[in-house]
């Protein structure tokens, strides 16, 4: 699938740039075109020569070329691609993307990049884990790169844990499915919601919950990938969309939410109800922001509608109607509770119980409910948990049709 791609490839300062041999030969065995941006600590890993003899093109390293002056042009680099792979990626140049620090020519690449950015991390164990390092990538997968987590095993350091780049062939493996023309959601039109609803106390009040909407978008990309036209409902996020065939509509409050849903379900084949919306929103709004007086504030609050058992209601024998469940207790059998109650043909699960699920996590760990089968998968990308979740949708509606 990777044949006649322009991939830019970035390497950074790490004992495993060595392995970014391995990973051109892989490319261009599968008939990819690639070009190298280094940076300058990466140089002291491998050669330039080296890596110039495998792609048989200039590896880029530095803004202006030192014989002849001329002009290495990043923007242009981010205009020929059709991805950028940075493997590997080290603590520090993570955390310059992350924070948009343009002091090489692969960072300055990166922001000039036009094309989805795949990010290989590779590090010692502790780096890895540090709250700094987890953070950085989990801005990095909010702003919609790719995070292909690392492995545990040995390190340079002698030690063994997670932090060791994924092998050189499973990293292209990655690659090679992104651009797998699986169409199998062709002609379809796909509901999803996501994100958090805000239900306003008074203007500068509110009650939400910490969704981030990375799982939505996932599904969304994903969906409209493999050829569905998306109409996406979107609470407060700070995510932005790639993919044309995704149209947004954005919204604020449980209420407008569930208006915007209702409207478009009915011209649906599937709707994936992936937002975290409110359960309850204050009985009355107040017009100024509420002074702080006397020791408590009384908020009386009303149920929200509730979005998952009206389109249940709604649904066509030939529509798929898909539902989540954050979980803290007695997790399976609540979730096939709410499968039932709501009219739903599939659950995804999560518990807040699983470490590296739920909110304010670029991985996730679900289970997959329906009425025959419980399927629960290992903890994932959400970017790989949405083509599990989508995978399950297509065959649904192949059986329903």
């Amino acid at each position: 699938m990777l044949e006649g791609k322009h991939i830019v490839l970035g390497i950074t300062g790490s004992i495993a740039a060595y392995k970014a041999c391995l990973i051109i030969r892989s490319l261009i065995r599968r008939g990819a075109e690639v070009q190298v941006v280094i940076t300058p600590a990466g140089k002291e890993f491998i050669t330039p020569l080296t890596l110039s003899t495998l792609t048989q093109k200039p590896v880029v390293s530095e803004f202006f070329d030192r014989r002849d002056g001329s002009w290495n042009s990043h923007v242009s680099l981010g205009l020929w691609a059709d991805a950028m792979l940075i493997a590997p990626a080290t603590a520090s140049t993570i955390g310059k993307m992350a924070h948009g620090i343009a002091d090489n020519m692969l960072l300055t690449t990166y922001l000039s990049m036009k094309a989805p950015v795949f990010v290989a991390p590779a590090m010692d164990l502790d780096m890895y884990a540090h709250p700094t390092t987890q953070a950085n990538l989990k801005t990095l997968s909010g702003y919609g790169n790719h995070i292909i987590e690392p492995a545990s095993g040995q390190l340079a350091s002698g030690l063994e844990g997670k932090g060791r780049m994924e092998d050189p062939e499973t990293i292209v493996q990655v690659l090679d499915d992104f651009f797998a023309p699986t169409k199998d959601l062709d002609g379809r039109r796909i509901l999803i919601t996501a994100g958090p609803t805000y239900e306003k106390i008074d203007p500068v009040r509110f009650i939400g919950n910490y969704s981030s909407g990375h799982m939505g978008f996932a599904l969304a990309e994903e969906c409209a990938r493999r050829g569905a036209h998306v109409e996406m409902v979107c609470g407060p996020v700070s995510m932005t969309t790639k993919n044309p065939g995704i149209v947004r509509t954005d919204v604020e409050s449980a209420a407008e939410m569930y208006e915007a849903a209702t409207q478009h379900f009915s011209e649906t084949d599937a709707a994936i109800l992936c937002a975290a919306v409110a359960d309850f929103t204050p009985a009355a709004t107040a017009q100024t922001k509420i002074k702080r007086e006397g020791d408590q504030l009384t908020l009386t609050l009303n149920p929200t509608r509730d979005i998952a058992r009206a389109l249940g209601e709604q649904k066509r024998a030939e529509q798929v109607l898909v539902g989540f469940a954050l979980e803290t207790d007695h997790e399976q059998a609540h979730a096939q509770e709410k499968l039932r109650k709501k009219n739903l043909d599939l659950i995804v699960l999560n518990s807040l119980r699983d470490e590296g699920a739920g909110f304010r996590h670029a991985t996730n760990k679900v289970t997959l409910i329906d009425e025959h089968s419980v399927t629960p998968f290992p903890l994932k990308t959400k970017e790989a948990v949405a083509r599990d979740i989508v995978n399950r949708l297509v065959q649904i509606l192949d059986e329903k049709h």
